[in-house]
């Protein structure tokens, strides 16, 4: 475990716990670490919602697919972030998504139940550990209505300004990089991508946006389309 070190220290979960105890506390749960190639289902939907992951290196995407076969990424996910710990502390028995290494990855998978049930040691830095989850899980929980809040517009337009208005003020600046390429931004945002390409081209047009790839930047008119 002490390879992993590193990003234990960047990751939430361990927010405010020495590096020693770190290295007990994986030990404690029973923390273990396994290698997906790129597509491979980590956590599928039907499966049990009972582990909580950690990406240590490459990445995952959190992937919803209706009764109707349609695909809507939730997000993705680079090191050192986190995984199915709201499915886990919810308790809910089956995972309603699936979790795919979006490139070839290694992930840290810890039973929910060693975090949240008081520990056989009586580790005294448990508590910070539970503590830390559920400020995870609520801040993950404003993630998600935020989503909610770009994907319930009414237009592709809309939908596509509302989220790049969105990273523009968390990253401060009018020029900024997004995590997806034009493909899992139509899934994110639940459109066609033959219509995301369209609304781009005319906001382009329109002077509101530029873009090269998955870099955008944002014009004085894009103010306009709130």
């Amino acid at each position: 475990m002490k390879k992993y070190l590193e990003i234990m220290r960047k990751c939430p979960l361990f927010k405010d716990i020495e590096d020693t105890n770190i290295l007990s506390i994986l030990s404690c749960m029973g923390a273990k670490t396994e290698t997906y190639k790129k597509g491979t289902t980590i956590l599928g939907e039907g499966g049990p919602a009972k582990y909580v992951g950690i990406v240590l290196s490459g990445g995952v995407q959190i992937v919803r697919v209706d009764y109707y076969g349609n695909r809507s990424i939730v997000t993705i996910l680079e090191p050192p972030h986190m995984f199915g710990e709201s499915f886990a502390c919810a308790e809910v028995k089956t995972m309603p998504v699936n979790v795919i290494a979006s490139e070839d990855s290694e992930i840290m998978l810890i039973d929910a139940r060693r975090i949240t049930t008081s520990c056989g040691n009586a580790c005294e830095f448990h508590n910070q550990m539970i503590f830390n989850l559920l400020r995870i899980v609520a801040i993950k929980n404003l993630i998600f209505n935020q989503k909610i809040e770009i994907t319930s517009k009414r237009t592709t337009r809309e939908k596509l300004m509302t989220y790049l208005l969105s990273v523009a003020k968390q990253q401060g600046s009018n020029t900024f990089n997004i995590p997806y390429n034009r493909q899992q931004l139509a899934d994110y945002l639940e459109v066609e991508r033959s219509g995301l390409s369209s609304e781009i081209g005319k906001l382009k047009k329109d002077g509101v946006i530029d873009c090269r790839k998955n870099v955008f930047s944002l014009k004085p008119m894009a103010l306009n389309e709130q």
